[in-house]
């Protein structure tokens, strides 16, 4: 689906469909000309920036049908990260299972299931994946790109539920201790674990953070998670060779404690994309460009919102009031370029035109003004 560009212009009073002039632009990675990106809501540490070559230095087409639909190109990256990730953990789960039928280790069990449970939650990303490239209807006129918002809040409580599961876990630990036999195939298997969980983590991560989703980001999350309860059983089998049977359960709370940290991180991540939240860079960013635009004279109201993995502006800039109907609508349509160039993932802009107000000349937008008050 290609998004539609829109233009709304002072003189006009109705708003234009897709016009002839269709840009292509592709922000992700490695894909048409690429921009600096600034993360969604991310902090300077842990954007993970990638600077690519400028728009001047690669070629570029404005016709839609010379290259991939970048929202689609998107989806298919992230749908990929999650089959990759799914057969790694599903292979993990598998190796851990058969220590566990052969050991018998309870902490062991609970780590193999946890690790099941963190596979599964591709399932949720997959549909949302898969919804999220479904055109836009009469329905759902900006297309069905929140479904990433849906899986992310999956995500967050099936980590809260793993939290759950290793707090009561650990606890039973303390109350009721019990040995650990077979430690070495314990401790294999445990870091097998580990090293699963931590590559896939990784891997989601950067793919969501490249894509921008913030689902796959908190899934990746989820699976770092998995990767400390490993440890934790690591740790625990350590404790128990040495004698120690109270280890494994101490370690289980510390590790709890550490879930509990991520699933912080996560839910504020989805929690901000749910409302709508953008990083300022973005804004600043977008303001700065259309600054620069022959023709606009000021910037007003501008908006930025999250469909999914990809952008949608909202913006009205200030031209000259003598200005035709034709000159709008090109500097318009130089706001909306801009925009596509200077904002990563941006997909769409919607840019209305206002006259610079002559002297003593009313406000344009006066007989609007009750609206805007009776819903403040």
């Amino acid at each position: 689906m290609s998004d539609r560009h829109h233009h709304e212009h002072a003189h006009t009073p109705d708003r234009h469909g897709e016009p002839a002039h269709s840009h292509a632009h592709d922000h992700d990675d490695g894909q048409g000309h690429g921009h600096p990106h600034s993360e969604p809501h991310s902090h300077p540490a842990s954007a993970g920036l990638r600077h690519r070559l400028t728009h001047l230095l690669t070629p570029h087409s404005h016709e839609t049908a010379d290259k991939l639909d970048p929202a689609l190109e998107s989806s298919a990256r992230g749908m990929r990260a999650l089959w990759v990730s799914l057969a790694v953990l599903g292979a993990t789960a598998l190796v851990q299972a058969v220590v566990v039928v052969l050991s018998g280790s309870v902490a062991l069990l609970g780590d193999t299931v946890h690790n099941a449970a963190d596979a599964l939650t591709a399932v949720p990303l997959g549909i949302a994946f898969v919804l999220g490239r479904r055109a836009a209807n009469r329905r759902f006129t900006y297309g069905y790109g929140r479904a990433e918002d849906l899986a992310g809040i999956a995500i967050v409580l099936t980590i809260t539920a793993s939290a759950a599961f290793a707090a009561w876990t650990a606890v039973d630990r303390l109350l009721d201790p019990r040995p650990v036999t077979h430690l070495p195939a314990v401790a294999v298997a445990a870091l097998a674990g580990f090293a699963g969980n931590e590559w896939v983590a990784r891997y989601r991560i950067r793919v969501g953070r490249e894509i921008g989703s913030a689902a796959l980001v908190a899934d990746g999350l989820h699976a770092r998670t998995d990767g400390f309860t490993s440890l934790a059983v690591l740790l625990g089998a350590g404790g128990s060779a040495l004698g120690w049977q109270l280890a494994d359960p101490l370690v289980g709370l510390a590790i709890t404690a550490a879930i509990v940290l991520v699933l912080r991180d996560a839910a504020r991540e989805v929690f901000r994309r749910v409302m709508d939240a953008v990083d300022p860079e973005l804004t600043d960013r977008a303001e700065r460009a259309l600054h620069e635009v022959p023709g606009v004279r000021a910037v007003g109201e501008l908006r930025l919102r999250w469909i999914g993995h990809r952008l949608r502006a909202e913006v009205a800039v200030v031209v000259d009031g003598e200005t035709t109907v034709r000159q709008a609508h090109a500097i318009a349509v130089g706001a909306e370029h801009a925009l596509l160039h200077a904002v990563p993932r941006l997909t769409a802009a919607l840019v209305h035109a206002d006259p610079a107000p002559a002297p003593g000349q009313a406000d344009p937008h006066l007989a609007l003004a009750h609206h805007t008050h009776a819903h403040s």
